[in-house]
C-alpha cells in the first residue's frame, strides 16, 4: 500500500516533472518563505525595541532598514528556493539563478535607499537652521539624485546578470537623454536654479522675502517651485529660475534697521528756534533705548517749507519694535515743537497780484473808447 501510495507521487508527471518532486518543491518553498518572514520579524522587534528604549541613532536606522523588507520579494525568493529543487533543464537553471540575482538586488536596493534617505534626513536636520528636512533644495536634490544614482547601479547590474549588453544600452541612454534635455530644458534652467538657491542660500524656509512685488515668508524650496506664504494669506507659487533671475530682499537676516524721515516747519521759525529744535531732537533719540541716534539736521528750504532730515538705527529687527519707537519719536517731536512756540508747515502755495499803475492803465482806456467811436 505504501509503496503504491509513493509510486503514485513518483510516477505521475506534471510538466514532464513528477509529482513528488513538486510537492517537495512546494512545501521548501512555503518553509522557506515562514522561516525567512519570522526571521526577519524577530529581528525586527528586537531591533525596535532596543531603539525604543534609546540605544543610539544607528539601532533606529537599523529598525527602520529592516522595515523596508518587501514581503513579495520574499514571496519570490521563497518560490525560487522551490524551483530550485525541481528537476529543471540546464538552461532553465541558468535563468533560476539570474533571477535569484535580480531578487537579491532589488531588495537591496530597497534596503539602500531606506538607509541613504534616513542618512541625508539626519545630516541636514543636523545642518539646516529650521531642524526640517524639506526645508533646503539641496536636501530634496540630495535625495532625488542619490535614489536615481542607486536604482540607475541596480538597473544596470540586473540587466548585465541577464546577458543584455549594457554598453550599448548605456551609449543609447546618453543619446536619449540628450533629446529629453532639450524637451525640457525650461525644467532643467529651474532644477538648476534650485541648485544654485541650495548651494549659494540667498534664503531658506521661515525667511521673510520680498521680489519684485512679492512680499511674504518661504514655506518650501522644491526643485522647480519656491511657495510664499504672502502677508494676505494666499499662497504664491514662483518658478526657481525667476527667482534668481529677480533682486530678492531678505528681512530675515536684518539685523539693524537704518530709519531716513523728514518733517517740515513753517517759514516763521527763527533759526534760534531751529537749533533748538535739532538738539531736542537729538535728545528725544538718545533716550530711546532700542535706537542710536545718527543725525538730525535743517536740511533745505523747501517751496514752502524749511525741512528737516533725521537718521537713527533701530537695534531690533522686528518691524514692530520700530514702528514702537517711531510713534514715541513722532510724538515726542510734535511736543517739542508746541513747546518751542512752532508750527507744522503743510503743503500751500503763497501768490502775490500786483495791480498796473495809472499811466499803465490809461493806454488800455483809450483804446477801448476808440474802438466804441468807430462802431
Amino acid at each position: 500500500m505504501t509503496e503504491d501510495f509513493i509510486g503514485f507521487f513518483t510516477a505521475h508527471m506534471i510538466l514532464g516533472i513528477s509529482l513528488a518532486n513538486w510537492l517537495v518543491a512546494f512545501f521548501a518553498a512555503t518553509l522557506s518563505y515562514l522561516l525567512t518572514t519570522t526571521a526577519i520579524r524577530f529581528a525586527f522587534r528586537k531591533v525596535q525595541a532596543r531603539a525604543s528604549a534609546g540605544n543610539g541613532h544607528l539601532t533606529y536606522m537599523a529598525s527602520e532598514v529592516l522595515s523596508a523588507t518587501s514581503t513579495t520579494l520574499l514571496l519570490l525568493a521563497s518560490i525560487l528556493v522551490g524551483i530550485s529543487l525541481l528537476d529543471l533543464p540546464e538552461r532553465w537553471l541558468g535563468r533560476v539563478s539570474s533571477l535569484w540575482f535580480v531578487v537579491a538586488a532589488l531588495q537591496v536596493g530597497l534596503w539602500t535607499n531606506r538607509a541613504l534617505a534616513l542618512g541625508l534626513h539626519r545630516y541636514f536636520s543636523r545642518h539646516s537652521a529650521t531642524g526640517t528636512f524639506q526645508a533646503s533644495a539641496l536636501a530634496t536634490l540630495s535625495l532625488w539624485g542619490v535614489r536615481v544614482l542607486l536604482w540607475a547601479v541596480v538597473l544596470l547590474a540586473m540587466l548585465s546578470n541577464l546577458g543584455v549588453n549594457i554598453t550599448a544600452f548605456v551609449a543609447s541612454l546618453g543619446v536619449g537623454g540628450i533629446a529629453v534635455a532639450l524637451a525640457v530644458q525650461n525644467i532643467l534652467g529651474d532644477v538648476f536654479a534650485s541648485l544654485s538657491i541650495a548651494v549659494d542660500k540667498p534664503f531658506e524656509v521661515g525667511d521673510f522675502i520680498v521680489v519684485g512685488t512679492l512680499a511674504g515668508t518661504v514655506e518650501h524650496v522644491g526643485l522647480k517651485t519656491t511657495r510664499i506664504r504672502s502677508l494676505g494669506g494666499e499662497q504664491i507659487v514662483m518658478a526657481n529660475a525667476d527667482m534668481i533671475g529677480s533682486t530678492i530682499q531678505n528681512y530675515k537676516r536684518l539685523q539693524e534697521r537704518r530709519i531716513v524721515f523728514e518733517f517740515r516747519l513753517t517759514y516763521e521759525c527763527t533759526s534760534e528756534q531751529i537749533r533748538q529744535l535739532t538738539q531736542r531732537v537729538e535728545a528725544i533719540i538718545k533716550q530711546e533705548k532700542q535706537a542710536r541716534f545718527d543725525r538730525c539736521h535743517f536740511r533745505s528750504f523747501g517751496e514752502s517749507a524749511l525741512e528737516f532730515e533725521t537718521v537713527y538705527i533701530v537695534l531690533d529687527a522686528s518691524y514692530n519694535v520700530y514702528m514702537d519707537v517711531q510713534q514715541r519719536i513722532n510724538l515726542a517731536i510734535m511736543e517739542a515743537v508746541a513747546e518751542l512756540d512752532a508750527a507744522f508747515a503743510f503743503p500751500a502755495r503763497t501768490v502775490h497780484v500786483a495791480s498796473l499803475p495809472e499811466s499803465a492803465a490809461l493806454p488800455a482806456r483809450i483804446q477801448q473808447s476808440s474802438r466804441a467811436q468807430h462802431a
